[in-house]
């Protein structure tokens, strides 16, 4: 399983340098002296005093009606989320994903200096809320004028491929009486026109729409009309049950798809050590062995999760950025990478979490695909990140490079 051909990696040594002083990098690459360089940055954010934050709700959408995976019913189309806007009492703004329930934390920053509450490479400091975690990268950023990826180190490609999630059970949206799989073809074709080289597709109608047997067919069909399709045009297909499927169901879907490559299989059932232990022996030994073993997406055991990678069982760990944490990731990153783990962290629900990640990846390498989530929205500007050739671009601009255009 050769899992570092997908990314641009470092020693766990070079990677302990940076995370411990990452403003090193940037000033090698500017010709600048490293300790005035770290000095300098400190010195700014010190000069800059939180002294106003709210939350905000914005609306945005995914451009078409999203329907069932394996577990839960329609997911729709028209969404809201939560956002996070700080401001220093010099003007400078930075904001991010955070949570309603913030309200309760918001005066806990209120009068802090930025050197307080946030570090370049270590992230938020301890006791700092966590639903602060993104606005506060975000308002460094803009302090110090950097891109958030290279206050990470810049240690990873400025380009990562990228995965669209959006191929669901689409032959069971309503008024779709006959089932038919035309519907989950069009929405292929869509992402591919989008700039999309790879597909996530849903699985696991054998857990609640369809009677068993039925459904499990249904998705062998489904992921080799697919494979039909998109193969031509260069693009790779990932599998997602979401944790319906037992140990057998996986077995018997990989031999009915047959030499039908994926990129990987995700949450099959919940992680286990045996089950986890039997599926990648099975895997090696009956054509799937350069097929990732993905996990940990909902609800992870992460002790399991890091018996099974440390054993080169798991083969890809995707916690939530957002319900991980950014700067838990930080710490996270270079424990996968001694255990030879690569990163995909889950990023469903919004865009901004897909361009958070691209920032993760470029900053520190080890992510294998960023899940890609299409969104529109008229109050946000989701900022330069091109998706060309499969591949997503990072921003340059300061921060996350993404504009709040609702007004406080």
């Amino acid at each position: 399983m050769k899992r570092r051909d997908f990314v641009k990696s470092v020693g766990l040594c070079g990677l302990q340098a940076f995370v411990a002083n990452p403003l090193s990098l940037l000033a090698a690459e500017e010709g600048g002296s490293t300790a005035e360089e770290s000095g300098s940055a400190a010195a700014k954010l010190r000069e800059h005093v939180v002294d106003h934050a709210e939350l905000l709700e914005v609306n945005f959408r995914w451009p078409r009606f999203v329907g069932k995976n394996g577990r839960i019913g329609d997911h729709g189309q028209h969404k809201k989320c939560t956002v996070l806007k700080l401001r220093t009492h010099q003007g400078a703004m930075g904001w991010g994903l955070s949570h309603r329930n913030a309200k309760e934390e918001l005066e806990e920053v209120k009068g802090k200096t930025l050197t307080q509450l946030i570090a370049p490479g270590r992230g938020i400091s301890a006791g700092v809320p966590k639903t602060y975690d993104f606005a506060l990268h975000d308002l460094m950023g803009v302090v110090l004028q950097k891109p958030v990826y290279q206050l990470l180190g810049a240690q990873g490609p400025k380009a990562s491929p990228v995965y669209s999630g959006m191929i669901y059970l689409d032959e069971l949206n309503a008024g779709d009486s006959k089932k038919s799989i035309d519907p989950v073809l069009a929405n292929c074709q869509w992402d591919i026109d989008y700039g999309y080289r790879q597909l996530k597709v849903k699985i696991g109608r054998s857990g609640r729409w369809y009677p068993h047997d039925e459904g499990l067919q249904k998705d062998i069909e489904v992921v080799k009309a697919i494979h039909e399709l998109v193969a031509p045009q260069g693009t790779q297909l990932l599998v997602d049950a979401n944790d319906v499927y037992s140990l057998k169901d996986t077995q018997d879907f990989l031999r009915g798809i047959g030499d039908v490559p994926l990129v990987w299989v995700e949450e099959p059932f919940v992680e286990n050590i045996k089950e986890g232990r039997l599926l990648r022996k099975w895997m090696n030994e009956n054509g799937f062995k350069n097929t990732y073993y993905a996990d940990g997406e909902r609800q992870p055991n992460h002790s399991v999760c890091m018996t099974l990678a440390e054993e080169n069982n798991l083969d890809v760990y995707l916690p939530d950025i957002n319900g991980y944490g950014f700067s838990a990731w930080l710490e996270l990153m270079p424990k996968l990478r001694s255990m030879n783990t690569l990163a995909s962290p889950h990023a469903w629900g919004d865009r901004l979490k897909t361009h958070y990640i691209a920032h993760l990846a470029a900053g520190l390498g080890n992510v294998v695909t960023v899940e890609g989530v299409t969104c529109l929205s008229d109050d946000i500007d989701y900022g330069n990140y091109p998706i060309r050739e499969g591949r997503l671009h990072v921003s340059e601009a300061p921060g996350f490079g993404m504009t709040l255009l609702t007004k406080s």
